[in-house]
């Protein structure tokens, strides 16, 4: 079976014709949302990769003397240091970003 020439094919009549200019409009508009929606990703890595400072941040928070650090952890825009001095327990956060100190939680045992 061999597909048909180009002057073998009969026109389209007026309905066909109708249908096959909105399937080729259709086809337009998803191709364009398409692009539209591959720019956007695109453009927000982009922001988000430029926007971003690329400093490294350097600073030494001191500790009384004799203090331990217990363990770390992040949670959200904070780093929680659990610091053991004298023997009370201290957790000590700072804010992610600036590495500013952002709270001391002391704990100590009831009089």
């Amino acid at each position: 079976m061999s597909l048909p020439e180009p002057d073998d094919e009969k026109p389209l009549n007026p309905e066909q014709a109708k249908l096959v200019a909105k399937v080729r409009w259709l086809m337009l508009v998803s191709g364009l949302a398409t692009v539209l929606g591959i720019a956007v990703v695109i453009g927000v890595i982009g922001y988000r990769f430029f926007r971003s400072d690329g400093s490294v941040a350097e600073i030494t928070a001191v500790l009384p003397k004799g203090a331990k650090v217990v363990s770390t952890a992040v949670a959200d825009d904070r780093i929680a240091v659990t610091v053991e001095v004298g023997g009370t327990i201290e957790v000590r956060t700072f804010d992610l970003k600036t590495l500013r100190p952002a709270g001391r939680l002391r704990f100590a045992p009831e009089p």
